[in-house]
């Protein structure tokens, strides 16, 4: 008999003898249902507390439909999913221990847990909230999850930590406290989207991860958006930074990324670009920054076009003495500081536009040199450079600059959740604690 229909059997019969079994709130109750479970089984918690910790090994559905809590009481994970296929639905999950070295959280999907579903659960002050350790093609969607608040924020654990676990996602969920929202290591083949992220240290963090996709988040008043480090062939796409603190994108080391269709708004740097190379920005809107773009440490070979750059404070900071031309096949950007026209009614500017001049250079390397801005020589300089282009000292050059700029919604809904992020950061640069986002990992 061919194996595809011995399987065939298999699972059929598994699934004749599959049970939907009721579990009471009572002592030892769950446990001992787990115990008992047959692969195919749906256990249904009964409303109130059950107890925990508890390990799922058998492909099994544990549904608490909205209104059953399990709780660890401070030991270890609450649930441990070590077997494949299995699905936890419905739960409120609480009570996981405070040991990083085992990654206690709310739930831990091991290795073997393969193809796991965690959604629709509340998952409230857990020292981690899910750990994906491995479990490839793993779902978490759907969830609240916060984390704790009684620790300082680097040593607090991550929303959803997913290590080395190539196809899994993590879609729908609304992330809050914690430390970031979701951190990735040494992984492939990642989805992350349409996740909410609040009061966290990075909303999304990147570390040796490539091949994946964010996309569709929105993340408001955390210290740092979306982080890609040393990661290559992300894709950045649709993403939302609002009132963030340091930056809404930064890219370390990370090369042959595409990030399209993003708006930053209202952080120190819009975009924070450090040693990255072959990347793609384009049709992005970053808008009321201190600084919308910053470029150093030799990021070459990058494609910027069809982005907006619009009332930030300094629209580029590119320290730099050769000329690096931002426009893409005649196409370039849309500044709202260049005055210009377009007699000829294309769409581009009559003129080219570049963001800095040598004052600017000499400010970012001698700010004690602000103190002469308004002095008659500076601004002689000043009107020399800008009608004699050849004295300029080098730097970003937009040949083609755009006379409209994209325009990228903000969903009503996100309105109430802004307000209250407005001016978050005004009596000073933290909520708890300082940090170096280019060593803090």
């Amino acid at each position: 008999m061919p194996l595809r229909f011995l399987i065939l059997i298999v699972l059929l019969a598994s699934a004749a003898h599959a049970e939907d079994v009721q579990v009471p709130a009572e002592s030892g109750a769950l446990k001992a249902a787990v115990a008992g479970a047959t692969p195919g089984d749906v256990l249904t918690l009964s409303p109130g507390r059950h107890e925990g910790p508890v390990t799922l090994s058998q492909p099994i559905t544990l549904n608490g439909g909205g209104k059953a809590t399990v709780d660890a009481g401070g030991r270890g994970s609450v649930i441990t999913v070590t077997g494949e296929d299995i699905t936890v639905r419905g739960l409120t999950v609480i009570g996981s221990g405070s040991d990083h070295q085992t990654i206690d959280s709310g739930v831990q999907l091991t290795k073997t847990a393969r193809r796991a579903v965690i959604e629709d659960n509340r998952i409230l002050g857990n020292l981690y909230g899910v750990d994906i350790h491995g479990a490839d093609d793993s779902i978490v969607r759907g969830n609240v999850i916060e984390g704790r608040q009684d620790r300082r924020m680097n040593d607090r654990g991550n929303g959803v930590y997913v290590w080395n676990a190539p196809g899994a996602q993590v879609v729908g969920n609304d992330i809050r406290y914690g430390r970031d929202g979701i951190f990735v290591n040494t992984s492939r083949r990642n989805t992350f989207r349409d996740n909410l992220f609040r009061d966290l240290r990075f909303a999304v963090h990147y570390m040796y991860a490539n091949d994946s996709e964010v996309s569709g988040n929105i993340s408001i008043g955390n210290h740092l958006g979306y982080a890609l480090m040393f990661s290559d062939r992300v894709k950045v796409l649709d993403n939302l930074s609002l009132n963030d603190r340091d930056h809404g994108l930064m890219l370390n080391y990370a090369n042959n990324s595409d990030l399209r269709g993003n708006l930053v708004r209202g952080a120190d740097k819009c975009t924070f670009i450090y040693n990255a190379h072959r990347n793609l920005i384009v049709a992005n809107r970053f808008e009321g920054c201190d600084i919308g773009i910053h470029f150093t440490a030799g990021s070459e070979r990058n494609a910027l076009t069809e982005n907006a750059f619009i009332g930030n404070r300094t629209q580029v900071k590119y320290v730099g003495t050769t000329d690096v031309e931002w426009s893409f096949e005649r196409i370039g950007n849309y500044w709202s500081d260049h005055a210009t026209f377009d007699l000829d009614g294309n769409g581009i500017a009559d003129s080219p536009f570049r963001p800095n001049d040598l004052m600017d250079h000499i400010l970012w390397s001698q700010p004690a040199a602000a103190l002469l801005v308004g002095a008659p020589a500076v601004q002689l300089i000043r009107w020399s450079q800008s009608s004699f282009p050849a004295t300029l000292p080098g730097g970003v050059l937009d040949s083609h600059p755009l006379m409209t700029p994209v325009r990228i919604a903000v969903p009503d809904d996100m309105a109430g959740l802004i307000a209250q992020s407005a001016g978050k950061w005004r009596n000073g640069k933290t909520d708890d604690t300082e940090f170096d986002p280019l060593a803090a990992h």
